[in-house]
């Protein structure tokens, strides 16, 4: 069975293993360092109550057998120590059954993580993450050569991922047919990066382009991945790049990292380092991978049906395990930004010349003057979520009323979520949040005041509440 595996593919199958583990190291992180305040025994969803309402077949995950903040954690810090060996090439130094095992338990674990997460863990790129570390345990190690199916079922996965992008937009917002998207996009998209305000002051002739780039990576250049070599190689190159530009342009988790790290995989890496000859698989491997790869694509049924549907659904896994997914991004791109505002004061009566304090938090835009940091590929989940209560009240309606509660009780895991606490002696005696319109200062205004946003009062999100 010469078809089965191929050589050049070695070290393609190295880096992007390597890279993979890097990102999972990344995901694994984010849940060990803030899963405490948002799902945690005591947190704002806390995981006890949603194991009690939700039936272990649509939810499957470790937690079933025992939860506990303690226990929670050590699955966490687990992940890590087992993607940080990954990193150091640990895979390649086991025998070929093991080194898939280790992969499996990376996936299981964090899968776990993911089926416990509710509305904090529902992001496409939690999918892509299992959906992509699921073929990573068929991929073999040093001890076989690279499995050609895998391989593909690789590139299906990428085409997904790109493609369904690209339709998203195109049947989508009209901005993205008439060009005009980016005009507003690096302003007002969730977590602005450090050179987001760069990117949206450029002149709207290269936004234009920008787009129209945009089209042509994700609806021409993903067919090019089932070309033969170099072609294929050139097509990931492509897509790499547009991706890194993303990366430059905002803070979006680990997807456009994990992005690149499954566009590696299409490269053919005999055209950089040669190739290494390595054993042919035996014959246990060629079965499971064989049958793997019938089970992906009998799943890829409804995932591909739903690429040619006028009715395209973004970011949906159609089964508990999130094995083949849909994704897409930003079918709909807003022309304003708003913003919310979490204030407070020690006040035990309130007045009209009441003094309010303002939390600071890490990731989403606060105060004006203050430059916003690149935080991905680590995923501010609160951050995130705070984007989306400011777009409707209906995102925020099962945590926000929990997460002032927390303010107000001081709590410290909570606290821990935020950049600034303006509280550090005693919790305040009355929170409110504000909703604000924030655009970008103009180089003029940038100029003259100092400040990179520029802010305006909409509405009271949250009247001032207190503990009862």
């Amino acid at each position: 069975m010469e078809w089965f595996g191929d050589d050049a593919y070695w070290l393609s199958r190295l880096v992007f293993q390597r890279a993979l583990a890097a990102v999972y190291f990344v995901a694994f992180l984010s849940a060990a360092l803030q899963f405490k305040a948002l799902i945690g025994e005591r947190g704002m969803l806390p995981v006890p109550d949603f194991l009690r309402r939700v039936p272990w077949r649509a939810s499957p995950t470790v937690f079933r057998l025992h939860y506990s903040d303690r226990f929670f954690a050590l699955v966490a810090w687990t992940g890590c120590l087992l993607s940080a060996a990954l990193v150091a090439g640990a895979a390649d130094r086991l025998p070929l059954g093991a080194a898939m095992a280790w992969w499996a338990v990376l996936w299981l674990l964090y899968l776990s993580i993911v089926n416990v997460g509710q509305t904090w863990y529902g992001f496409g790129w939690e999918s892509l993450l299992l959906e992509t570390g699921f073929l990573a345990v068929f991929l073999g190690n040093e001890h076989v050569q690279p499995p050609v199916l895998v391989l593909w079922l690789l590139r299906w996965l990428l085409f997904r991922l790109e493609f369904g992008a690209g339709l998203i937009k195109l049947r989508g917002d009209a901005c993205w047919r008439n060009l005009t998207c980016l005009y507003f996009h690096h302003e007002t998209q969730p977590m602005p990066g450090p050179l987001s305000r760069l990117f949206h002051l450029l002149p709207r002739p290269v936004h234009r382009v920008e787009a129209a780039a945009n089209h042509v990576v994700q609806l021409a250049v993903p067919f090019l991945l089932f070309t033969p070599q170099p072609v294929a190689s050139v097509a990931a190159a492509l897509i790499v790049v547009t991706q890194l530009w993303l990366v430059l342009s905002g803070n979006f988790a680990w997807l456009n990292w994990l992005t690149i790290v499954i566009a590696l995989s299409a490269f053919d890496g005999s055209l950089v380092a040669g190739p290494h000859p390595l054993p042919e698989a035996p014959l246990w491997y060629r079965i499971v991978v064989i049958a793997v790869t019938v089970l992906v694509l009998a799943l890829s049924y409804r995932p591909a049906r739903n690429l040619l549907s006028k009715h395209q659904a973004m970011n949906r896994s159609y089964d508990s395990l999130h094995l083949v997914n849909s994704y897409g991004a930003f079918g709909t791109v807003g022309r304003v930004r708003q913003e919310l505002v979490v204030e407070g004061t020690d006040e035990r009566t309130l007045h009209e010349g009441t003094v309010w304090r303002e939390y600071e938090f890490k990731g989403k835009p606060g105060d004006v003057r203050r430059l916003p940091r690149q935080y991905a590929p680590y995923h501010l989940r609160l951050d995130w979520m705070m984007w989306f209560a400011a777009l409707s009240p209906a995102y925020a309606g099962p945590w926000f009323l929990p997460f002032v509660e927390r303010l107000l009780d001081g709590d410290r895991d909570t606290l821990r979520l935020l950049r600034r606490n303006p509280f550090p002696d005693a919790p305040p005696t009355h929170v409110r949040a504000r909703l604000y319109r924030y655009r970008f200062t103009t180089r003029r205004e940038r100029r003259e005041t100092g400040a990179r946003w520029h802010r305006t009062f909409v509405r009271e999100f949250l009247a001032p509440a207190r503990l009862s």
